[in-house]
Protein backbone atom coordinates (compact mmCIF):
# COMPACT_ATOMS: atom_id res chain seq x y z
CA UNK A 1 0.00 0.00 0.00
CA UNK A 2 2.85 2.36 0.98
CA UNK A 3 4.61 1.43 -2.27
CA UNK A 4 1.52 2.33 -4.32
CA UNK A 5 1.12 5.61 -2.41
CA UNK A 6 4.74 6.57 -3.07
CA UNK A 7 4.33 5.81 -6.77
CA UNK A 8 1.18 7.96 -6.93
CA UNK A 9 2.99 10.88 -5.29
CA UNK A 10 5.86 10.61 -7.79
CA UNK A 11 3.42 10.62 -10.73
CA UNK A 12 1.52 13.58 -9.30
CA UNK A 13 4.75 15.51 -8.89
CA UNK A 14 5.76 14.77 -12.50
CA UNK A 15 2.40 15.95 -13.84
CA UNK A 16 2.68 19.15 -11.78
CA UNK A 17 6.11 19.89 -13.23
CA UNK A 18 4.83 19.30 -16.77
CA UNK A 19 1.85 21.61 -16.25
CA UNK A 20 4.08 24.31 -14.79
CA UNK A 21 6.34 24.05 -17.82
CA UNK A 22 3.40 24.35 -20.22
CA UNK A 23 2.07 27.38 -18.36
CA UNK A 24 5.48 29.05 -18.53
CA UNK A 25 5.80 28.39 -22.25
CA UNK A 26 2.34 29.76 -22.92
CA UNK A 27 3.21 33.02 -21.18
CA UNK A 28 6.44 33.38 -23.19
CA UNK A 29 4.54 32.89 -26.45
CA UNK A 30 1.94 35.48 -25.40
CA UNK A 31 4.61 38.04 -24.53
CA UNK A 32 6.17 37.59 -27.95
CA UNK A 33 2.99 38.78 -29.60
CA UNK A 34 2.88 41.57 -32.22
CA UNK A 35 0.36 44.14 -33.32
CA UNK A 36 -3.32 43.38 -32.87
CA UNK A 37 -5.84 45.80 -34.30
CA UNK A 38 -3.10 48.34 -34.98
CA UNK A 39 -1.80 48.44 -31.40
CA UNK A 40 0.90 46.42 -29.63
CA UNK A 41 -0.64 45.12 -26.40
CA UNK A 42 2.74 43.95 -25.09
CA UNK A 43 4.70 47.14 -25.79
CA UNK A 44 8.15 47.46 -24.27
CA UNK A 45 7.64 51.22 -23.93
CA UNK A 46 5.03 53.40 -22.27
CA UNK A 47 5.00 55.73 -25.28
CA UNK A 48 2.08 55.80 -27.72
CA UNK A 49 1.98 57.24 -31.23
CA UNK A 50 -1.21 57.65 -33.23
CA UNK A 51 -1.80 58.36 -36.91
CA UNK A 52 -4.84 59.82 -38.68
CA UNK A 53 -5.10 59.28 -42.44
CA UNK A 54 -6.85 61.42 -44.99
CA UNK A 55 -9.71 59.90 -46.98
CA UNK A 56 -7.27 57.92 -49.12
CA UNK A 57 -7.04 55.32 -46.35
CA UNK A 58 -4.16 53.34 -44.92
CA UNK A 59 -4.13 50.75 -47.72
CA UNK A 60 -3.69 53.20 -50.59
CA UNK A 61 -0.55 51.33 -51.78
CA UNK A 62 1.43 54.59 -51.66
CA UNK A 63 1.41 57.65 -49.38
CA UNK A 64 -0.61 56.65 -46.31
CA UNK A 65 0.62 53.08 -46.43
CA UNK A 66 4.23 54.30 -46.34
CA UNK A 67 3.50 56.30 -43.18
CA UNK A 68 1.75 53.40 -41.48
CA UNK A 69 4.56 51.00 -42.34
CA UNK A 70 6.95 53.48 -40.70
CA UNK A 71 4.90 53.45 -37.51
CA UNK A 72 4.83 49.67 -37.53
CA UNK A 73 8.61 49.64 -37.94
CA UNK A 74 8.93 51.97 -34.94
CA UNK A 75 6.76 49.60 -32.92
CA UNK A 76 8.84 46.59 -33.91
CA UNK A 77 12.15 48.27 -33.21
CA UNK A 78 11.31 50.13 -29.99
CA UNK A 79 8.13 48.70 -28.49
CA UNK A 80 6.24 51.99 -28.79
CA UNK A 81 2.51 51.33 -29.12
CA UNK A 82 1.07 52.54 -32.43
CA UNK A 83 -2.42 52.85 -33.82
CA UNK A 84 -4.12 54.47 -36.80
CA UNK A 85 -7.57 55.88 -37.48
CA UNK A 86 -8.80 56.04 -41.05
CA UNK A 87 -10.87 59.09 -41.95
CA UNK A 88 -13.81 58.48 -44.24
CA UNK A 89 -14.59 62.19 -44.67
CA UNK A 90 -13.13 65.60 -43.87
CA UNK A 91 -15.51 65.88 -40.91
CA UNK A 92 -13.72 63.01 -39.17
CA UNK A 93 -10.28 64.66 -39.11
CA UNK A 94 -10.71 66.65 -35.89
CA UNK A 95 -12.57 63.91 -33.95
CA UNK A 96 -9.94 61.34 -34.97
CA UNK A 97 -7.05 63.61 -34.00
CA UNK A 98 -8.73 64.39 -30.68
CA UNK A 99 -9.17 60.70 -29.94
CA UNK A 100 -5.40 60.35 -29.77
CA UNK A 101 -4.70 63.72 -28.13
CA UNK A 102 -7.33 63.25 -25.42
CA UNK A 103 -6.22 59.63 -25.08
CA UNK A 104 -2.80 60.74 -23.89
CA UNK A 105 -0.82 59.75 -26.97
CA UNK A 106 2.71 61.15 -26.99
CA UNK A 107 2.55 62.06 -30.69
CA UNK A 108 -0.34 62.36 -33.10
CA UNK A 109 0.33 62.31 -36.85
CA UNK A 110 -1.88 63.86 -39.52
CA UNK A 111 -0.95 62.30 -42.87
CA UNK A 112 -1.65 64.55 -45.83
CA UNK A 113 -2.13 68.23 -46.60
CA UNK A 114 -5.89 67.85 -46.26
CA UNK A 115 -5.48 67.62 -42.48
CA UNK A 116 -3.72 71.00 -42.20
CA UNK A 117 -6.64 72.99 -40.76
CA UNK A 118 -7.63 70.17 -38.41
CA UNK A 119 -4.08 69.82 -37.08
CA UNK A 120 -3.87 73.58 -36.52
CA UNK A 121 -7.18 73.62 -34.65
CA UNK A 122 -6.35 70.66 -32.41
CA UNK A 123 -2.81 71.94 -31.75
CA UNK A 124 -4.07 75.37 -30.70
CA UNK A 125 -6.66 73.87 -28.37
CA UNK A 126 -4.14 71.45 -26.85
CA UNK A 127 -0.85 73.36 -26.49
CA UNK A 128 0.72 70.65 -24.33
CA UNK A 129 0.17 67.94 -26.93
CA UNK A 130 2.62 67.05 -29.70
CA UNK A 131 1.49 66.67 -33.30
CA UNK A 132 3.12 66.23 -36.70
CA UNK A 133 1.98 66.54 -40.28
CA UNK A 134 3.26 65.41 -43.67
CA UNK A 135 2.90 67.57 -46.80
CA UNK A 136 1.83 70.81 -45.19
CA UNK A 137 3.22 73.44 -42.84
CA UNK A 138 1.28 74.23 -39.67
CA UNK A 139 2.52 77.26 -37.78
CA UNK A 140 2.27 76.11 -34.17
CA UNK A 141 5.05 75.50 -31.60
CA UNK A 142 3.81 71.99 -30.82
CA UNK A 143 3.61 70.79 -34.43
CA UNK A 144 6.42 69.32 -36.57
CA UNK A 145 5.78 69.83 -40.28
CA UNK A 146 7.56 67.81 -42.97
CA UNK A 147 7.28 68.65 -46.66
CA UNK A 148 9.08 67.38 -49.75
CA UNK A 149 10.43 68.73 -53.04
CA UNK A 150 8.06 66.55 -55.06
CA UNK A 151 8.79 68.56 -58.19
CA UNK A 152 12.44 67.41 -58.14
CA UNK A 153 11.68 63.70 -57.97
CA UNK A 154 8.90 64.13 -60.53
CA UNK A 155 11.35 65.84 -62.90
CA UNK A 156 13.55 62.73 -62.84
CA UNK A 157 10.73 60.33 -63.75
CA UNK A 158 9.77 62.84 -66.44
CA UNK A 159 13.23 62.34 -67.92
CA UNK A 160 12.61 58.58 -67.90
CA UNK A 161 9.21 58.99 -69.57
CA UNK A 162 10.47 61.44 -72.19
CA UNK A 163 13.27 59.13 -73.26
CA UNK A 164 11.17 55.93 -73.13
CA UNK A 165 7.93 56.86 -74.89
CA UNK A 166 7.31 55.34 -78.30
CA UNK A 167 4.14 57.25 -79.15
CA UNK A 168 5.43 60.64 -77.97
CA UNK A 169 2.29 61.04 -75.86
CA UNK A 170 2.69 61.09 -72.08
CA UNK A 171 -0.01 61.47 -69.44
CA UNK A 172 -0.41 62.55 -65.84
CA UNK A 173 -3.26 61.61 -63.49
CA UNK A 174 -3.64 63.68 -60.35
CA UNK A 175 -6.05 63.27 -57.44
CA UNK A 176 -7.81 66.42 -56.26
CA UNK A 177 -6.36 69.61 -57.72
CA UNK A 178 -4.13 71.38 -55.21
CA UNK A 179 -0.87 73.26 -54.89
CA UNK A 180 0.81 70.04 -53.74
CA UNK A 181 -0.32 67.81 -56.62
CA UNK A 182 0.50 70.60 -59.07
CA UNK A 183 4.15 70.21 -57.98
CA UNK A 184 4.07 66.59 -59.20
CA UNK A 185 2.49 67.55 -62.51
CA UNK A 186 4.75 70.52 -63.26
CA UNK A 187 7.95 68.75 -62.23
CA UNK A 188 7.05 65.74 -64.38
CA UNK A 189 6.14 67.93 -67.36
CA UNK A 190 9.41 69.85 -67.12
CA UNK A 191 11.42 66.63 -66.98
CA UNK A 192 9.71 65.35 -70.12
CA UNK A 193 10.24 68.69 -71.88
CA UNK A 194 13.95 68.78 -70.97
CA UNK A 195 14.73 65.61 -72.93
CA UNK A 196 11.84 65.42 -75.41
CA UNK A 197 10.37 68.84 -76.21
CA UNK A 198 8.25 67.38 -79.02
CA UNK A 199 6.31 65.02 -76.72
CA UNK A 200 2.64 65.80 -76.14
CA UNK A 201 1.84 66.12 -72.43
CA UNK A 202 -1.73 65.33 -71.30
CA UNK A 203 -2.75 66.02 -67.66
CA UNK A 204 -5.98 64.83 -66.05
CA UNK A 205 -7.35 65.28 -62.52
CA UNK A 206 -9.67 62.60 -61.19
CA UNK A 207 -10.95 64.82 -58.39
CA UNK A 208 -10.36 62.32 -55.57
CA UNK A 209 -7.67 60.26 -53.86
CA UNK A 210 -9.88 57.30 -52.95
CA UNK A 211 -11.65 56.41 -56.20
CA UNK A 212 -9.83 53.67 -58.21
CA UNK A 213 -12.71 53.60 -60.69
CA UNK A 214 -12.05 57.23 -61.62
CA UNK A 215 -8.35 56.49 -62.03
CA UNK A 216 -9.16 53.56 -64.29
CA UNK A 217 -11.46 55.69 -66.43
CA UNK A 218 -8.88 58.48 -66.73
CA UNK A 219 -6.20 55.99 -67.75
CA UNK A 220 -8.49 54.35 -70.31
CA UNK A 221 -9.17 57.71 -71.94
CA UNK A 222 -5.47 58.53 -72.15
CA UNK A 223 -4.40 55.14 -73.48
CA UNK A 224 -7.16 55.41 -76.10
CA UNK A 225 -5.62 58.74 -77.15
CA UNK A 226 -2.29 57.04 -77.79
CA UNK A 227 -0.58 57.80 -74.48
CA UNK A 228 1.83 54.99 -73.59
CA UNK A 229 3.17 56.22 -70.22
CA UNK A 230 1.13 57.66 -67.32
CA UNK A 231 2.54 59.10 -64.11
CA UNK A 232 -0.01 59.26 -61.32
CA UNK A 233 -0.07 61.25 -58.08
CA UNK A 234 -3.49 60.26 -56.84
CA UNK A 235 -3.25 57.90 -53.88
CA UNK A 236 -5.68 54.99 -54.03
CA UNK A 237 -7.21 56.46 -57.20
CA UNK A 238 -3.95 55.49 -58.88
CA UNK A 239 -4.69 51.83 -58.21
CA UNK A 240 -7.23 52.12 -61.00
CA UNK A 241 -4.57 53.49 -63.35
CA UNK A 242 -2.49 50.40 -62.68
CA UNK A 243 -5.49 48.09 -63.13
CA UNK A 244 -6.24 49.59 -66.54
CA UNK A 245 -2.61 49.24 -67.62
CA UNK A 246 -2.47 45.63 -66.43
CA UNK A 247 -5.60 44.78 -68.42
CA UNK A 248 -4.14 46.35 -71.56
CA UNK A 249 -0.79 44.62 -71.09
CA UNK A 250 -2.63 41.31 -71.11
CA UNK A 251 -4.10 42.32 -74.48
CA UNK A 252 -0.62 42.97 -75.83
CA UNK A 253 -0.59 46.77 -75.59
CA UNK A 254 2.75 48.39 -74.75
CA UNK A 255 1.68 50.75 -71.95
CA UNK A 256 3.32 51.77 -68.68
CA UNK A 257 2.56 53.42 -65.34
CA UNK A 258 5.00 55.41 -63.23
CA UNK A 259 4.29 54.87 -59.55
CA UNK A 260 4.41 57.44 -56.77
CA UNK A 261 5.59 57.84 -53.17
CA UNK A 262 6.90 54.27 -52.82
CA UNK A 263 8.18 51.57 -55.18
CA UNK A 264 4.83 50.51 -56.62
CA UNK A 265 6.39 47.74 -58.70
CA UNK A 266 6.43 45.76 -55.46
CA UNK A 267 2.63 45.91 -55.44
CA UNK A 268 1.69 45.94 -59.13
CA UNK A 269 4.66 44.19 -60.75
CA UNK A 270 7.49 45.01 -63.12
CA UNK A 271 5.44 44.17 -66.21
CA UNK A 272 3.48 47.40 -65.88
CA UNK A 273 5.56 49.66 -63.60
CA UNK A 274 8.18 51.57 -65.58
CA UNK A 275 9.63 53.24 -62.47
CA UNK A 276 8.37 55.03 -59.36
CA UNK A 277 8.96 58.49 -57.94
CA UNK A 278 10.07 57.77 -54.39
CA UNK A 279 9.04 60.15 -51.65
CA UNK A 280 10.52 58.98 -48.38
CA UNK A 281 7.52 59.54 -46.17
CA UNK A 282 8.49 56.46 -44.17
CA UNK A 283 11.93 57.83 -43.31
CA UNK A 284 10.49 61.20 -42.31
CA UNK A 285 7.92 59.57 -40.03
CA UNK A 286 10.51 57.32 -38.39
CA UNK A 287 12.81 60.29 -37.82
CA UNK A 288 10.16 62.35 -36.02
CA UNK A 289 9.07 59.27 -34.04
CA UNK A 290 12.67 58.94 -32.86
CA UNK A 291 12.60 62.54 -31.65
CA UNK A 292 9.65 61.63 -29.43
CA UNK A 293 11.48 58.55 -28.12
CA UNK A 294 14.70 60.50 -27.50
CA UNK A 295 12.91 63.46 -25.94
CA UNK A 296 14.24 65.88 -28.56
CA UNK A 297 10.96 66.69 -30.33
CA UNK A 298 10.55 70.33 -31.29
CA UNK A 299 8.04 72.11 -33.50
CA UNK A 300 9.03 73.68 -36.78
CA UNK A 301 9.23 72.64 -40.41
CA UNK A 302 11.65 71.03 -42.84
CA UNK A 303 11.60 70.29 -46.55
CA UNK A 304 13.31 67.15 -47.83
CA UNK A 305 14.86 67.45 -51.30
CA UNK A 306 16.96 65.46 -53.75
CA UNK A 307 20.03 66.71 -51.91
CA UNK A 308 18.63 65.28 -48.66
CA UNK A 309 17.75 62.00 -50.43
CA UNK A 310 14.15 62.77 -49.51
CA UNK A 311 12.89 62.16 -53.07
CA UNK A 312 14.22 60.19 -56.02
CA UNK A 313 13.46 57.20 -58.21
CA UNK A 314 13.05 53.54 -57.23
CA UNK A 315 16.12 51.30 -57.05
CA UNK A 316 14.25 48.72 -59.12
CA UNK A 317 14.19 51.10 -62.11
CA UNK A 318 17.06 49.10 -63.61
CA UNK A 319 14.58 46.35 -64.52
CA UNK A 320 12.78 48.42 -67.16
CA UNK A 321 14.89 51.53 -67.70
CA UNK A 322 18.07 51.30 -69.76
CA UNK A 323 21.49 52.14 -68.34
CA UNK A 324 21.76 55.03 -70.84
CA UNK A 325 18.52 56.60 -69.62
CA UNK A 326 19.47 56.12 -65.96
CA UNK A 327 22.79 57.84 -66.68
CA UNK A 328 20.83 60.78 -68.07
CA UNK A 329 18.69 60.77 -64.92
CA UNK A 330 21.83 60.97 -62.80
CA UNK A 331 23.08 63.84 -64.94
CA UNK A 332 19.92 65.85 -64.32
CA UNK A 333 19.88 64.88 -60.65
CA UNK A 334 23.32 66.47 -60.20
CA UNK A 335 22.22 69.60 -62.05
CA UNK A 336 19.24 69.98 -59.70
CA UNK A 337 21.32 69.34 -56.58
CA UNK A 338 24.02 71.86 -57.52
CA UNK A 339 21.44 74.49 -58.43
CA UNK A 340 22.08 74.51 -62.17
CA UNK A 341 18.42 73.57 -62.67
CA UNK A 342 15.64 75.04 -60.54
CA UNK A 343 12.52 72.92 -61.05
CA UNK A 344 9.35 75.05 -61.11
CA UNK A 345 6.33 74.19 -58.99
CA UNK A 346 3.59 75.91 -60.98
Amino acid sequence: MKKMLSLSLVMLLAVSVMLAGCGSKSKEETNAGGTTGGENTEAKSDLKIGMVTDVGGVNDKSFNQSAWEALQATETETGVAVKYLQSKSDEEYIPNLNEFVKGGYDLTWGIGYQLEKAIKSVADQNPDSKLAIIDSVVDAPNVKSVTFAEEEGSFLVGVVAGLTTKTNKIGFVGGAESTLIKKFEVGFREGVKAVNPDAQFIPNYAGAFDKPDLGKAAAATMYNQGVDIIFHASGATGNGVFNEAIARKKQGQDVWVIGVDKDQSLEFGDDVTLTSMIKKVDEAVKRVNKEIIDGTFAGGSETLTLKDNGVGIADTSTKNVSAEILAKVDEYKEKIINGEIKVPTE
